[in-house]
């Protein structure tokens, strides 16, 4: 049975870096986060609607992704950025989310949640919105509490480079050998 595991945060704190690296160690795949590519080709400024094109997208890519993998008979696969994630976006910039995540939130299972912590310095690219320390702690602590909130295992990754990675190493080979 495909396992899925979401790995969340705030902006520059090496999520999409950690999905591929954790799809090279475990020989399986990871689904990228739909924002990027979305914003990239229709431009960065963004409504509240665009938010719901964005949350559709990513959970299409997920299915894709998902669907590959189940027809290889691979197993984890790693995701980039979940519900929780369009709901702190939209709750954070327009002060509402969509009911829509709001449901998919509801129905959608996964098996870990990896949650990368503000520790890595700051990168600007193009897209990044909030290089401040504070509204970055900030993002953190209200990703930690939805997830504490829910009841999918979760674990805070923390560190650098070799040691950021093999602490998601023990917390998914926790999972697998569970």
């Amino acid at each position: 049975m495909l396992k899925k595991i979401v790995i969340i945060g705030p902006e520059s704190t090496g999520k999409s870096n950690l999905c591929a690296a954790l799809a090279q160690h475990y020989h399986t795949g990871w689904c990228p986060e739909y924002a990027r590519s979305y914003l990239i080709e229709n431009g960065k400024e963004y409504n509240y609607e665009d938010l719901l094109v964005i949350a559709k997208g990513q959970l299409a890519l997920e299915d894709e992704h998902s669907s590959r993998l189940q027809r290889a008979g691979t197993s984890p696969l790693f995701i980039d950025t979940d519900m929780y994630v369009m709901k702190v976006w939209c709750e954070f910039v327009f002060n509402k989310c969509h009911t829509f995540i709001l449901d998919a939130i509801a129905s959608r299972r996964y098996d870990l949640y990896l949650l990368c912590n503000t520790d890595l310095p700051w990168v600007q690219d193009e897209l990044r919105e909030y290089p401040d320390p504070e509204t970055r702690d900030e993002l953190f602590r209200i990703y930690r509490a939805l997830l504490i909130d829910q009841a999918t295992p979760w674990v805070e990754i923390r560190g650098s480079g070799t040691g950021r990675l093999q602490a998601a190493v023990t917390a998914v080979n926790q999972l697998l050998n569970s």
